[in-house]
């Protein structure tokens, strides 16, 4: 049970005896103030700095009560008006704080809760370095997580110096401003502004956010299990994997028709295949970065002459065909037009059509703040395109990418905006599903993700590690992340085996392909298992918060 006391000079909300929250005047909770951030955008990756020119404690609280709702008005002084009100509503195991701004120039809070030196945290999203987040400092804005992660390493230095892509160890593709705490309470804050969780001091931890929060929230229970359970409620629950996931795997190939040869040697290798996946279905384009795909959602018959009826074979045989998509729409590709014509497309400062540069190409971003633009690119693009000609699932990748300069249709701030986008993209998908009627038998899977993307995303996938063994970027952390997302209520994750990226002479080796577990079946030959790279493993993270993988 949690339970709000005043003190002589301030407040506790208390949970078994032990404070949530709370606030005298030499050790106030809340602080507010003003910042200007300054943030340079390259293809996903995000230089963040912040020019904060106020920062003021809120030392004076007035406590009032309207029926079971607590409200505390905060002001610098006795004297001074209330810049900032609090309505804490509490329910048993679950406390509310909903904020009211009376001063329209607060841009950046601060809300500091209490911490023991002993204490631990878990969650931030899906955090690939570290699973206990207690003693550093976690920024939570989606974005590339970058190559290597680790300012000490030679292949990130070599990273930045190429194109800012290093990253560090927050970096992460799926942020959320959630966590777990060893003492047996979450806290979520209901933004989608930039925030930061930090967790280096002995005796607070302080969320800094940059907005008013609609609220924060507090859950406690007797049990880490019933917490995840807790949150997996809030945040909504994904329907089950298809059945045809657990029977094989699925492999990941990309050599246009040849990708049908190479299957069948997997095959005949001894390896049980229920899917090929196939990102290139739409055809590619060649950059100096090299190949590239080409990012207008259709088949491309050059490259997959008479797909929908190969796609028909393969079904027959049990084995299904999934693809790629992502919501840039490429300007020299035929979907560009349509949806500028539509006036589908996030526009810039000037007016006209934001164009991204993705490398040697620019591309069109699909506005999903237009309901009609949503509604188009769920039932045309993958209805129509993908699901029309028989694919059983994709990668929807990216979200992450939305620059904060854009201007957006229904005039949200694209800096407050962007980490909601994984949201809204999950969600253009699953009622893609919805639209055609195929939910049961369909997988689609992320990188992307955001408070609440929980409800629409089918299948968490960590993302691009590189193929070696390293610390932070390497397979291992493929668990942490696993384990992280687990807890916030993403029941199903996966990973690519071998690991992805393979830049500056980091070549992936046989040890990164061998299984650590037996196979079901006759065990492939070493050939089959290489031809398997990019295929998935499954790790169910169950809603009791432990964890098992299951290899196919």
């Amino acid at each position: 049970m949690i339970n709000f006391e005043k003190t002589s000079a301030g407040f506790e909300l208390l949970r078994a005896g032990m404070p949530l929250l709370a606030h005298q005047p030499g050790a106030p909770c809340l602080f507010i103030g003003q910042g200007t951030p300054r943030i340079k955008t390259y293809r996903g990756n995000f230089d963040i700095e912040d020019y904060v020119s106020e920062r003021v404690a809120l030392r004076h609280v007035r406590i009032r009560h309207e029926g079971q709702t607590i409200l505390l008005d905060f002001s610098i002084d006795p004297e001074s008006a209330a810049r900032l009100s609090l309505a804490i509503a509490v329910t048993d195991s679950h406390a509310s704080l909903r904020f009211e701004q009376h001063d329209p120039q607060i841009n950046r809070v601060w809300l500091r809760l209490p911490a023991n030196q002993a204490e631990h945290v878990w969650g931030g999203g899906e955090q690939m370095s570290y699973f206990d987040m207690r003693g550093r400092r976690f920024p939570l804005f989606t974005s590339e997580p970058g190559v290597g992660r680790d300012k000490t390493s030679e292949i990130t230095f070599k990273a930045d110096a190429a194109g800012r892509g290093g990253g560090d160890y927050y970096n992460t593709n799926y942020p959320q401003p959630t966590f777990i705490s060893s003492a047996k309470y979450a806290c979520h804050v209901a933004t989608t502004a930039y925030s930061a969780f930090d967790f280096r001091h002995a005796d607070f931890h302080e969320i800094e956010i940059w907005a008013v929060p609609d609220e924060v929230e507090f859950f406690t229970a007797a049990h880490f299990t019933n917490l995840v359970t807790a949150l997996s409620n809030r945040f909504g629950r994904p329907p089950a994997l298809p059945d045809w996931v657990h029977e094989g795997a699925i492999l990941g190939l990309k050599q246009g028709d040849e990708s049908f040869t190479r299957m069948e040697r997997v095959i005949a290798a001894g390896a049980k295949i229920v899917g090929l996946w196939c990102e290139d279905w739409c055809g590619v384009r060649e950059t100096s970065f090299g190949t590239r795909l080409f990012w207008d959602w259709r088949a491309n018959a050059a490259r997959y002459p008479d797909l929908q009826n190969r796609i028909a074979q393969l079904n027959e045989r049990g084995i299904r065909f999934l693809g790629y998509v992502n919501p840039y729409l490429a300007v020299d590709g035929t979907q560009f037009p349509e949806a500028a014509d539509k006036d589908y497309l996030v526009r810039n400062e000037s007016g006209g059509i934001y164009q991204v540069d993705f490398g040697e190409f620019d591309c069109g971003i699909v506005d999903f703040t237009k309901p009609d633009a949503c509604a188009w690119f769920a039932e045309h693009v993958i209805g129509h395109e993908m699901l029309g000609i028989g694919m059983a699932g994709w990668m929807a990748d990216f979200g992450e990418y939305l620059p904060v300069d854009a201007v957006l249709a229904n005039g949200q701030s694209a800096l407050e905006a962007h980490n909601a986008w994984p949201v809204l993209w999950a969600k253009v998908n699953a009622d893609a599903l919805t639209m055609a009627g195929k939910e049961a038998d369909t997988l689609f899977f992320m990188r992307a993700g955001f408070s609440g993307f929980q409800r629409y995303n089918r299948l968490l996938w960590a993302g691009d590690q590189s193929v070696d063994f390293s610390r932070h970027d390497g397979l291992q952390t493929v668990i942490c992340g696993a384990l992280s997302a687990g807890l916030l209520g993403n029941p199903y994750h996966h990973s690519d085996i071998g690991g992805y990226t393979s830049l500056f002479g980091n070549v992936r080796t046989a040890e990164l392909l061998m299984p650590g577990a037996k196979w079901p079946h006759s065990r492939p030959s070493c050939a089959a298992m290489k031809a398997i790279a990019r295929a998935t493993i499954y790790n169910s993270i169950r809603m009791n918060a432990s964890s098992r993988i299951s290899r196919p």
